[in-house]
């Protein structure tokens, strides 16, 4: 295709300059030029008139780069030698010195935000802060020299041509998205298209071609725009995104259709153009370089305009004077009836009108004269207004003909198609088509599309809301706002005349409409936070044109706007929807509604979300706003508590604190009383952790230092820490809620872990660990299970672990004293205590535990039963049984394997109470384990008993155990342990030498059956005088008071049976046997290996002997509800184990008949103390007290005759040595 002929006419030349003119640039404003020349200066002209208005004078070299900021308020000129300096856009005052910015010459270009870009031969980009001037990071060191950069029209990308590659960039993170080789040699130039989807660059002598580059793959497209032969200087696109602009080294500017790359029309200098623009309505070009003056030139007719070319009438029809337009194209018509067009364009003008009919009439006028491209137009457009659509369809089918198979006079037909179909109400079909020609012609003009579908979706939405259909409305507006076709700066009524000639469409306020109505529509929708957001992005993109124009819409919008989001943002908090809260308030602050009030409400929103730090920021708003008040400091006193950062919350609750007391509100000031200041909560932890750590080890081990602690250490690593600083700045009044909520901080922090385990004879001792960290020791098998066991609780997140070898100081008896007594309570009271079995190795089976030498120590009775959760290590400190229940005493398996090696039953273990309950079960159970200490064997139950001795070690096991056995019997009255046998001991006779005498259970008697006893009963009941001997028996019983020691000596009551013979017995067997006489009772046989004294009446010793049936008082049958009172806790939940059955005392498991008389209960009382019963034989001494004698065996007696009640009245105390 031959090139058009190149015009050398401008309409006007701006002459001044006295050097090349390097760089020029239009304002938004359209009146005035900026230009550059080699001569160091900058003019400022005047469009319309082509007057100078100001000779701009700083730069030292030459002005090699000119920009113009968006909004026309700054002028930034870039110097051969590397400097920027940045003028008033009005006045042309320079607004900074020189900055020396690179080292050589510069091209510079505005963000749409407030950044400068500069790029130079010194190889990099900087950016540049517009408010500050100053350098905004580091440079982008781009590897080649720099030609150009250029921001995309959204500001989302930076374009920069090196000399090699054209790099792009993501312009707010500095991330390089893209990097490509466009041109054989040297990238010269750089524009985008005013949509952003495309980016056009230029190449050097040996590649003077145009490239066009897709924005989103990066790729090129279509063919390169060919026909200049040199250097091309500059490339500048229309406002419409239509036609380019190129200047080149070979002396001429190209004026380039865009949809299909053609060469329009070619403008010749004088010498080489090194730059050029467009004006801002697009429809002038302006160009300057060597010829030392910018170049006028007009846009050819005919451009913009394909299918219509209304002369006469066009004005008349843009600016909506229709009347004009009819009455001018009339005359015209009168002048010469047989001009096809003035009837079409008359169609139109009557369309316009609504008039069809006229309309029609002149459109088939016109296709008669001739038919025309523009008269089928004309008919369709008519037709479709009749509501005649598949008449209006073949009109324009007929139209397609006449396009001359022009692609752009063909794409252009088909959106006027879609418009009359859509204004024919054929919506579907309309959307459809403007869809098929989005896609299908990738190569037509698509912005011409995007608009259409804009403009149609902005009449859905308003139809939509004119219904009250919120919703529809806003999702129409919503997609018009997202096609992303223009911007409030886009000049599409230039571009689209005809579209305002054909339809009288208003596309200067399309932009500004479009999102006016979405805003409205998300606010009546109740979508307050899109509703924002929309509005917040339209004001952004606003120029100051616009947002003057819709200054007062503006102003009722977001004054309605933020009392909606205000209300029901209040609303969502009280209802602690604190996602929904937080996004109103947010929409609220966004709206420029920056009361204290609101950024309050949102910081409480905030601290109900716990986003600690946002709330902090709102806080200090808050703060900021209103100084004097103590709202702000109380919400950052609770962010800063939530953030863990205490001494700054402590800080800002004493400033609030004192804004409360010099608030001048009574009112407010009363609220200090809601308060209490730091000190008053020291004292109150204070209080709460000594009586913690009361039932806590002197000496623990911190799991996470590795350090030993004493008390002082662990109270101070708990003021260190930062549970201890959330308390501090805990500030509530409320002293129940504050109260607990210590108790549970501290609870917390001092839980510790115990451990129990067979001692080694490596075990590591409180010297070698003191003031060292146990994670560094190295040695020892003992130091091996000290570290693992402080692992383990580490890891199971407790601070604090306790180990007996090394957290005692054994040569202290006061804290020695104290260990052994408080032992039972610390493995009550520990969080975990860890079991470790250092004989049962990995991969053991069932069994093994039973059969630990664990099970067979003294101590580790008390530290299995008294914890609460316990865990099985084997030797490698895996879990025992890979059991990963979190405590083992509710492992099934481990339980029974453990009732099966102990005896005692499951819920025992699991369950225990300490107490002076079932004593004689206890003594049994501990009787089989075996301590290191002899002494131990008895300091070991002091826990399981609840008692409180001294610690004497080297006092001999039998007064050790003679010492507990008498606590237990003073303490309860309990007479089940001195039931035993074996051999005495001697602290006392009735106790024995060793815990080995409790292994076998008493001796069960046979008793009366419930209906024997009331056969015996009835038959007593005949005997008046045994009835009432039984009362008076059962009176004196009742007041006999409980066995008791004193001074080792027992003090026993019992009823007393004066020995009258002792005879040797033969037997077969090694043992002697003896028979014995006494008075009331059945003769008997004792069996001993102790000699006794043989006599009988006719020959009495001089030793008196006595058989004795300690009393006991559950014989009596009173409530049983003294039992309640043995236990040193009162935890419901603890099981005590039955007692056993003895000979003696009636069976509870039997149907117990209520007794409601003396009488009955006597009798009863009478029965059984006539069955067998266990009794000590008492050898009186010299000083009038006695001594049991042949422990060794049981004794078993009976009295002769229950009737004879006289044989059981010799009820006394004896005292016992």
């Amino acid at each position: 295709m031959s090139q058009p002929i190149p015009i050398t006419t401008p309409l006007r030349e701006f002459k001044g300059h006295e050097g090349h003119i390097r760089a020029l640039a239009v304002f938004p404003d359209k009146r005035r030029m900026i230009t550059g020349s080699k001569d160091n200066t900058l003019r400022l002209w005047d469009l319309k008139t082509g007057v100078l208005l100001k000779k701009m004078e700083g730069h030292r070299s030459s002005v090699w780069g000119l920009a113009v900021s968006q909004d026309g308020q700054f002028i930034a000129s870039g110097g051969f030698s590397g400097e920027v300096i940045v003028w008033h856009g009005e006045t042309g005052e320079s607004l900074t010195r020189p900055i020396k910015a690179h080292s050589n010459w510069i091209s510079l270009d505005f963000s749409p935000g407030p950044v400068l870009a500069t790029g130079s031969y010194d190889n990099t980009t900087k950016l540049w802060n517009t408010k500050t001037w100053q350098l905004q990071g580091n440079p982008i060191e781009c590897g080649g020299y720099v030609y150009c950069v250029r921001y995309s029209p959204s500001g989302e990308f930076l374009a920069i041509a090196t000399r090699d590659k054209i790099q792009i960039y993501k312009a707010d993170t500095r991330e390089r998205v893209a990097s490509f080789k466009a041109h054989t040699k040297f990238n010269c130039s750089l524009a985008w298209t005013p949509n952003g989807t495309r980016l056009l660059t230029g190449g050097d002598n040996s590649d003077p071609t145009i490239r066009e580059w897709n924005a989103l793959t990066w790729q090129q497209v279509s063919d390169p725009w060919t026909g200049h032969s040199e250097y091309i200087n500059a490339i500048a696109v229309n406002p419409a995104g239509t036609l380019v602009a190129s200047a080149s080294q070979d002396n001429h500017v190209h004026l380039w259709r865009l949809s299909d790359r053609r060469i329009v029309s070619i403008f010749k200098h004088s010498s080489a153009p090194l730059c050029v623009t467009f004006s801002v309505d697009g429809k002038h070009i302006l160009s300057g370089g060597g010829d030392k003056m910018i170049s006028h030139w007009a846009v050819p007719e005919g451009t913009h305009s394909k299918i219509l070319a209304i002369t006469t009438a066009r004005i008349a029809c843009i600016n909506g004077d229709l009347s004009t337009a009819e009455e001018l194209l009339t005359q015209d018509i009168s002048t010469n009836g047989s001009n096809l067009d003035s009837y079409a364009h008359r169609s139109f003008v009557m369309a316009r009108k609504h008039d069809w009919e006229h309309a029609l009439q002149d459109a088939v006028k016109s296709i008669s004269i001739q038919p025309s491209l523009t008269g089928y137009i004309s008919k369709g457009i008519a037709l479709c207004g009749k509501g005649h659509v598949q008449d209006a369809r073949a009109a324009f089918d007929v139209a397609s003909t006449y396009t001359n198979q022009d692609s752009e006079n063909i794409h252009f037909l088909l959106l006027i198609k879609a418009i009359a179909l859509f204004n024919a109400d054929q919506h579907d079909e309309a959307n459809l088509l403007l869809k098929e020609l989005a896609v299908g012609c990738p190569d037509a003009d698509t912005l011409a599309c995007r608009v259409v579908q804009a403009y149609l979706r902005v009449q859905l939405g308003i139809k939509a809301l004119d219904g009250a259909r919120h919703d529809e409305a806003a999702d129409h507006f919503t997609v018009a706002v997202n096609t992303s076709a223009f911007s409030s700066r886009s000049h599409i009524h230039f571009m689209y005349e005809d579209l305002v000639v054909l339809f009288g469409w208003d596309l200067k306020s399309l932009w500004q409409k479009a999102h006016q109505k979405r805003c409205d529509t998300l606010l009546r929708a109740g979508n307050f936070q899109d509703a924002v957001k929309s509005y917040r992005h339209m004001m952004i993109s606003s120029d100051e044109h616009t947002k003057a124009d819709c200054l007062d819409w503006s102003n009722a919008f977001t004054e309605e706007c933020s009392t909606l989001c205000l209300t029901n943002g209040d609303a969502a908090l009280a209802a602690s929807n604190y996602d929904r809260a937080i996004d109103l308030y947010s929409a609220a602050i966004n709206l420029d509604s920056t009361s204290d009030a609101v950024f309050a409400s949102r910081s409480k929103a905030k601290l109900g979300k716990r986003l600690w730090m946002e709330a902090l920021l709102d806080a200090q708003q808050v703060i900021e706003l209103s100084p004097s008040s103590h709202v702000g400091f109380e919400l950052a006193h609770t962010a800063l508590r939530g953030a863990q950062r205490y001494d700054e919350a402590i800080e800002a609750f004493t400033i609030m604190l004192s804004k409360l007391d010099d608030a001048p509100e009574a009112q407010i000031r009363d609220l200090r009383q809601q308060y209490v200041c730091p000190s008053e909560a020291e004292d109150a932890i204070r209080r709460v952790v000594w009586i913690e750590l009361d039932n806590a080890p002197l000496r623990l081990l911190n799991t996470s230092t590795g350090l030993l602690c004493d008390r002082t250490a662990q109270i101070n690593a708990f003021k260190m820490s930062p549970e201890y600083n959330e308390l501090i700045s805990f500030p509530t009044k409320d002293s129940n809620l504050r109260t607990q909520r210590i108790q549970d901080v501290v609870t917390t922090y001092f839980r510790c872990v115990l451990l129990s385990h067979r001692w080694a004879e490596t075990e590591v001792l409180l010297h070698d660990i003191q003031d060292k960290v146990v994670y560094e020791l190295n040695g020892l098998d003992g130091i091996m299970k000290l570290q693992s066991f402080c692992k383990i609780a580490h890891d199971y997140g407790y601070c604090w672990a306790w180990m007996d070898t090394c957290c005692i100081d054994k040569k202290s008896n006061t804290e020695l004293q104290e260990s052994v007594n408080s032992m039972f309570v610390w493995y009550r009271h520990s969080a975990l205590t860890i079991v470790y079995l250092c004989d049962v190795p990995p991969s053991s089976q069932p069994g093994a535990l039973a059969r630990s030498v664990w099970n067979e120590r003294g101590w580790t009775f008390q530290e299995f039963v008294a914890p609460k959760v316990v865990i099985f290590y084997q030797k490698d400190w895996s879990l025992y049984l890979d059991d990963r229940t979190p405590n083992h005493k509710e492992s099934p398996a481990i339980m029974k394997e453990l009732e099966g090696a102990t005896g005692i039953d499951a819920r025992a273990l699991i369950s225990f109470r300490p107490g002076m309950s079932d004593a004689r079960q206890r003594l049994q159970w501990a009787s089989s384990r075996v301590t290191t200490l002899q002494e131990d064997a008895a300091y070991s139950l002091f826990g399981i008993f609840g008692v409180h001795l001294p610690v004497i070690y080297g006092e001999k096991k039998q007064n050790a155990l003679g010492r507990l056995l008498q606590e237990i019997v003073a303490r309860s009255g309990d007479i089940t342990v001195l039931d035993w046998i074996g051999q005495p001991s001697e602290f006392n006779s009735c106790l024995p030498a060793h815990m080995t005498s409790y292994t076998t259970l008493p001796r069960t008697l046979p008793s009366l059956s419930e209906d024997q006893i009331q056969t015996t009963i009835s038959s007593l009941r005949k005997d008046p005088v045994a009835v009432h001997l039984a009362s008076k028996l059962y009176d004196r019983l009742d007041n006999t008071s409980a066995a008791r020691f004193a001074n080792c000596r027992l003090h026993l009551p019992c009823m007393a049976f004066r020995v009258t013979e002792v005879s040797l017995s033969y037997s077969p067997s090694q043992e002697t046997r003896y028979e014995v006489k006494a008075d009331g009772l059945h003769d008997l046989l004792i069996t001993t290996k102790e000699p006794i004294v043989q006599f009988s009446r006719t020959r009495p010793p001089q030793q008196t002997f006595v058989l004795v049936r300690p009393w006991d008082r559950s014989l009596l049958e009173l409530p049983d509800f003294v039992d309640l009172l043995d236990d040193t806790e009162s935890e419901g939940d603890y099981w005590t184990p039955p007692s056993s059955p003895s000979d003696d005392s009636p069976s509870h498991s039997l149907v117990k008949q209520e007794v409601d008389d003396l009488e009955s209960r006597a009798l009863r009382l009478l029965v059984h103390l006539g069955q067998p019963f266990g009794a000590f034989l008492l050898a009186r001494q010299r000083g009038g007290e006695y001594k049991r004698v042949a422990s060794d065996r049981d004794i078993i007696a009976q009295v002769k005759d229950v009737a004879s009640v006289r044989d059981l009245m010799a009820v006394r105390t004896i005292e016992i040595l």
